[in-house]
């Protein structure tokens, strides 16, 4: 089992680094929620409008690192800062086991630049280098 006690920001890959989300992210998150493709098969919570659904997506990660149970964050180019998408690690309960998931979403424009499978090997990488350690 992996102790997310150390999960840290600041991740890099050869495009993107990551930085841990903040409520003001939810602002700029709604607009994935807009996009009825990118969440077709994500749970409304009851919630009617983006920014309710974003705001609350944001508040459960910033409840996972609260908890010690990772969380996803925000990934950035390296190249132009743009916010692309979110990605990391989250403990899951499969089964009765606690297991850690690579996760990630990515705002529909950047689909197909290879940013979602980068991200994934970074935080897979970074999973292995806190579980030697």
């Amino acid at each position: 089992m992996t102790s997310p006690y150390n999960y840290r920001d600041g991740l890099e890959s050869e495009r993107l680094y990551t930085r841990f989300l903040t409520p003001d992210d939810a602002e700029t998150w709604k607009q994935f929620f807009e996009d009825r493709e990118a969440v077709e098969f994500f749970p409304d919570f009851g919630l009617t409008t983006t920014e309710e659904r974003a705001a609350l997506w944001i508040k459960r990660q910033l409840g996972r690192y609260e908890e010690k149970r990772f969380g996803l964050q925000a990934l950035f180019t390296k190249q132009t800062h743009e916010f692309v998408g979110q990605g990391g690690l989250l403990m899951q309960e499969v089964d009765g086991l606690r297991e850690t998931e690579v996760g990630y979403h990515v705002f529909k424009k950047y689909w197909g630049q290879g940013y979602a499978p980068e991200a994934a090997r970074l935080f897979i990488k970074y999973l292995r280098k806190i579980t030697l350690h």
